[in-house]
């Protein structure tokens, strides 16, 4: 009960995927800074942004749902927590891992765009909807190339389990490495993590300059600090999930756990580097590059997964 408790908690669970999931938010927004030739805010910043706004008071608009607007944000952070103790759990006890426990992690990952959506909806205001709107179109655009580009990876390996993806790569290599079918399937999840994080290119459903903040725009005080959290953590899991997937694996033992961090960190700066170079483009283009270009990318991969390749 103890270990069960501590796992969930502390490691591999809640404090310590917050505590990276805030810097690596701060790498982001030091690195973002460095590209405009800024000199950005400390790397803490995010940890001193999440206590202020636990700080402040929640305003509630006029029309809210109150019940869905609490819900939402703790929706969202229950569901990252439990797929980030899914994935970092495997690490520890490969075999020990259920049979399915990879499309559980999928099926968790969809709850934190459905806590997005469900809270805008709820507020009452109308920027709020179009950013909801605009959310639930990106998750019908760019889900479906994510779980192909994924599937194609469990061809080769043979398991729906996460821990036999550590086993195979560990014999035989990174999948990104030795499968002309993963490196296809690399490239479409990798940029489905943009829109997943909200990030620029598909940062729509926010798009400050166009509604306000879009699906957060009523959100404030300890409930915003929930999603923002939320979003921090998301920051490493998917990260390292595509490490997980494709690179290697993770581990966290000796100098595998160095080697797993250097390429985490290595993804996250890709990341970081296509955030900044992109401009946000329409919901429109959003929908047409994910249903064309990047589900052709994951077709593509999930044939030559076939074939054998």
């Amino acid at each position: 009960m103890n270990n069960t408790l501590f796992s969930f908690l502390v490691f591999p669970g809640f404090l310590f995927i917050a505590v990276i999931g805030l810097l690596f938010m701060g790498i982001d927004r030091k690195l973002s800074a460095r590209f405009q030739w800024r000199m950005g805010p400390p790397l803490w910043q995010p940890f001193v942004d999440f206590m202020k706004l636990l700080s402040k008071e929640v305003v509630l608009p006029k029309n809210v749902n109150k019940p869905m607007f609490f819900l939402s944000p703790l929706m969202g952070l229950s569901g990252v927590i439990v797929a980030s103790l899914l994935l970092f759990r495997a690490p520890l006890n490969p075999q020990g891992a259920f049979i399915g426990d990879l499309v559980v992690f999928i099926y968790l990952l969809l709850l934190i765009p459905l806590s997005v959506i469900l809270g805008a909806s709820s507020s009452g205001n109308p920027l709020s909807s179009v950013g909801g709107s605009r959310e639930i179109k990106m998750v019908l655009s760019y889900e479906l190339p994510f779980i192909l580009a994924i599937f194609t990876a469990v061809l080769k390996v043979g398991s729906l389990r996460m821990g036999d993806f550590l086993l195979y790569q560990s014999q035989r290599g990174a999948l990104f490495l030795t499968s002309p079918s993963c490196v296809f399937a690399f490239v479409a999840a990798f940029l489905v993590i943009h829109a997943k994080l909200a990030l620029a290119p598909f940062d729509i459903p926010e798009a400050e300059t166009e509604i306000m903040g879009g699906t957060l725009i009523e959100y404030s005080g300890p409930l915003l600090a929930l999603f923002y959290l939320v979003r921090a953590i998301l920051y490493f899991t998917l990260t390292a999930f595509l490490v997980f997937i494709f690179w290697g694996g993770i581990t966290f033992t000796g100098w595998g756990a160095v080697l797993s961090l250097l390429k985490i960190l290595l993804v996250l700066f890709l990341v970081i580097v296509v955030k900044n170079i992109n401009p946000r483009i329409r919901i429109d283009q959003a929908v047409r590059f994910f249903w064309t270009r990047v589900f052709v990318l994951s077709i593509i991969g999930m044939g030559l997964a076939i074939i054998g390749w």
